[in-house]
Formats: C-alpha cells, sequence, structure tokens
C-alpha cells in the first residue's frame, strides 16, 4: 500500500527499496500508482559489498525514470542515504550509495562525505586484477558493531572540540591528532580516533598515488589501512585478518584488505593478472586449513554509476 508504507523487520532486504520509495514520497515526489519490481542482482547478501546501497539506488534510478520525477543524480544518492538511516535504521555514511550513484568506468572517487565536494581519480589497473575474498561468514549490517564505532568517533570529536575548531576528525593532520589526542581521555575512543585521522591522511595520499600512477605504494597503503582498521578500529575478526594476511604473502599482490564494515563480509586485494590463479589457489587453501570455511573469489571491475540500460538483452 503506497498510501501506507512501514518498516517490518520480516521483509528483510525489502525494506531497502521501500525506504526509498517513502523517502521520496516524504520530499513531496509523487508516487501515484502501484507497480511490481523486480530485481536481480550477483552481489552476495550481507557480505560487506554495499548490496543494499545498489538495491537502493536501483529502486531511485528506477523511480526517476517511471514516474518522470527528474531528480539530479545526486539528490538521488541522498535520498538513498536517508532511507537507510531514517527507514531501516541503519546510521551510515553516504560513501557507498555515492560511489554506485556517481561511479565512473576506471576511476576512484575521492569524496568529503561532509561537503560532497569530490574528484575523480585515475585507476590505471593494466596488468593488475581486483579480486574481491568473501569470507563466507555472513554480516548482517544493522546488527553489527558499525553504529557503536559511529558513536565512539563522535565522542572522540566532542572531546577534541573542547579545544580544537574543527567539524569532523577528518579536519585533523596527523601531526594535530598527535598532539591533542589526550584530550580524548577514553583509551577506546582514542584509538577510533586515530584511525579515523590516519586513514584520512592515508586516502590524501592513495589519491596522489594514483594519479602518479604508483599503484605499488598504492598497494602499501591498502595493507595499512587493514591494520589501522584491525588494531585501532578493531573490526576484521579472524577471518578477514586470515584472508588478508594470507594475501600478503602471495607473489605478485600489491595490496590487500578488509572492505565494507566489517565484521566478517569481503576482503579485497590488487593481484598482477599473471599470478591470479596462483593467488586464488594458495589464499583459499590457507583461509580453509586455518578457519574452516570455503572463501569465493570474484574478479571485479570499476564501472559506472546506477542508470538505466537502453537495452536489457
Amino acid at each position: 500500500d503506497l498510501n501506507n508504507i512501514s518498516y517490518d523487520k520480516k521483509q528483510d532486504w525489502a525494506n531497502y527499496p521501500l525506504g526509498v520509495i517513502k523517502t521520496l514520497q516524504n520530499h513531496g515526489y509523487d508516487i501515484d500508482q502501484g507497480f511490481e519490481l523486480m530485481f536481480w542482482g550477483d552481489i552476495p547478501n550481507g557480505a560487506g559489498l554495499s548490496s543494499s546501497a545498489s538495491i537502493e539506488l536501483a529502486t531511485a534510478v528506477a523511480m526517476n525514470k517511471v514516474f518522470n520525477l527528474y531528480i539530479p543524480q545526486v539528490e538521488l544518492v541522498k535520498f538513498c542515504q536517508e532511507a537507510e538511516n531514517k527507514f531501516v535504521g541503519m546510521n551510515c555514511g553516504i560513501m557507498d550509495q555515492f560511489a554506485i550513484g556517481m561511479g565512473k568506468e576506471g576511476c576512484a572517487i575521492l569524496l568529503d562525505c561532509n561537503t560532497l565536494n569530490y574528484e575523480y581519480a585515475p585507476l590505471d589497473l593494466k596488468g593488475v586484477s581486483i579480486v574481491i575474498m568473501n569470507t563466507n561468514k555472513r554480516r548482517e549490517l544493522a546488527d553489527s558493531k558499525y553504529n557503536e564505532r559511529r558513536g565512539e568517533c563522535e565522542r572522540a570529536l566532542k572531546a577534541l572540540q573542547t579545544k580544537l575548531p574543527i567539524k569532523s576528525l577528518g579536519d585533523l593532520s596527523i601531526d594535530e591528532f598527535e598532539k591533542n589526542k589526550d584530550l580524548i581521555t577514553n583509551p577506546t575512543e582514542r584509538k577510533r580516533a586515530k584511525h579515523a585521522v590516519y586513514e584520512n591522511q592515508r586516502t590524501l595520499q592513495a589519491v596522489e598515488r594514483l594519479k602518479a600512477g604508483d599503484l605499488k605504494t598504492f598497494g602499501k597503503l591498502m595493507n595499512e589501512s587493514h591494520i589501522s582498521l584491525r588494531d585501532d578500529y578493531e573490526v576484521t575478526g579472524k577471518e578477514l585478518d586470515t584472508l588478508a594476511e594470507a594475501a600478503w604473502q602471495q607473489p605478485g599482490v600489491l595490496g590487500a584488505r578488509m572492505t565494507g564494515a566489517g565484521f566478517g563480509g569481503c576482503a579485497i586485494a590488487l593481484v598482477k593478472d599473471e599470478d591470479v590463479k596462483h593467488f586464488i589457489d594458495n589464499v583459499g587453501k590457507i583461509y580453509h586449513d586455518k578457519t574452516g570455511l570455503k572463501a569465493d573469489f570474484y574478479i571485479a571491475s570499476v564501472g559506472g554509476p546506477a542508470r538505466q540500460e537502453e537495452k536489457m538483452y
């Protein structure tokens, strides 16, 4: 019933498209007739690969087209984040929705999540494959500790704001953080803030390395990112750590780290094309030996934004 859309836990993933439709209605857009909506996809559910944000953007693009709403793409992105925050109850940022809604083939995106200013950085992967490694340890995003980590960072920010005129942890340089970190008296919250500050600086460095075509250093930054997510943000766990650490040992690997919100899900590696088969065989064996689980591997590419396909066959 379009006049009575509400969250229902029993609906599971259907709450994501329902949330998008409700959000559009809340903003005054007229969804004035019923419809049947079918989804098909090959993104594993609950694996940390943004399946929820993908469904949200697919729904938003479809509604925009079918009902002639003429909403700019970046506004659709914002509405999808709002749907997940307010309808589903997941206090996520906008990164997943933005990457899906504003992606560009062959490029990474540098996004300031506070201002939504962004720029594209070339992702020249000639001779290198993106390999996604699925732990097959299922994680439910809304039930994970994501909101807890968000709260810890917000409390750390408030402690720093007692002295510093900053709006986000990302405003700090590493040197500024180190000089003022004792303002955060809770040691756990200090670790969370350290990750956020250092990760932000790694991201800025990573963009410069991509612009320079330096995938080797970019890969090292990926490794450093995982270590910080493991030790300071503490969102990895045995399965993700096993995959990343096994990947680091393999020939032809430029870098590897977990992806998504953590607590299971997937990791990602950059692997030279000629080493991909041995990489999958070796990492898969190590992972099974250490965890008893079977990992799945996918070769990914960097595509464009959520959009209508002119031909569906």
